[in-house]
């Protein structure tokens, strides 16, 4: 059944209690690579309760991103997730995470653009607690073979790319793990996991989880250009151009601008194979 762009549009939003506290916290960390040196009192900041701060991309796994399950299952969308892709996520901040809450979640498809060959959903979950809004959080969805009924392309500005050398540049290492620890915080995709699912899906070995890799990025930037103080965040937002394998090193491309860094970000073993594009972080 194709997609109803007007039906999902106008759904009414999915409404969610969720919670959240330390631990939660730390195990999205782990799952990102933090803790080495696991004595680094720079690292203590993202695994120790008594010091612990929240890097903004955890609302994507906060409620164990139940925000994302709820838009794909609205009214008017009606999909083989087999020709779902993650195309790009941004999250918008409001003000700091808390390192223990809980908040009113809502999810709606807030956009359908038509591509041709695919269809474009715009998953959008936002929080809120008591004292107001947390976070804005957009999943772009491609959906193959659900384009072509005649509906807006979309928005099609990207950054400009730098035209000169990264301001600076950092290299993290996946280890072997790192998948099996991140989808501990809610994505259980067995492609990220079970090695006959991820040669089924045509991989030759399981894939990491392209928002671990976004989380990673952000962390490393972070460390690197804004004084490991997350607080200075305030949006975050890429495409999803590749995979990345457990094993790899990611090389993480920076450039500095005024409250913006542009991103780019690469598999070293890969000959420098593309993984995250048009990632733009903007901050205080």
């Amino acid at each position: 059944m194709p997609i109803d762009a007007v039906a999902a549009v106008a759904a009414e939003p999915r409404r969610a209690e969720i919670g959240w506290d330390h631990k939660d916290i730390q195990l999205y960390h782990l799952g990102l690579g933090a803790g080495s040196p696991a004595t680094d009192p720079d690292e203590l900041r993202y695994t120790l309760e008594s010091r612990l701060q929240v890097l903004p991309s955890f609302a994507t796994v906060a409620g164990a991103g139940t925000g994302m399950t709820g838009g794909l299952s609205s009214p008017g969308v009606d999909v083989d997730l087999a020709a779902v892709l993650h195309g790009g996520q941004t999250v918008r901040v409001h003000r700091p995470i808390p390192v223990r809450g809980r908040a009113v979640q809502t999810s709606k498809v807030a956009a359908v653009y038509d591509k041709g060959k695919a269809a474009v959903l715009v998953l959008r979950t936002e929080a809120s607690d008591d004292d107001g809004p947390l976070w804005t959080n957009d999943s772009q969805i491609f959906v193959r073979g659900e384009g072509g009924f005649g509906g807006e392309r979309g928005p099609s500005a990207r950054p400009t790319p730098p035209d000169r050398a990264p301001d600076r540049t950092a290299e993290r290492a996946i280890r072997e793990d790192q998948a099996l620890l991140y989808r501990l915080s809610g994505d259980w995709n067995p492609l990220h996991a079970d090695p006959a699912f991820a040669e089924l899906a045509g991989f030759d070995r399981p894939i990491l989880h392209g928002l671990c890799t976004y989380g990673m990025t952000l962390k490393a930037v972070t460390d690197t250009l804004l004084d490991g103080d997350v607080t200075r965040i305030g949006a975050y937002s890429t495409r999803f151009a590749g995979v990345v394998f457990p094993g790899e090193t990611l090389r993480i491309r920076m450039w500095a601008g005024d409250g913006r860094i542009q991103v780019a970000v690469s598999a070293v073993e890969r000959d420098d194979a593309p993984v995250l594009v048009d990632t733009l972080i903007e901050h205080s």
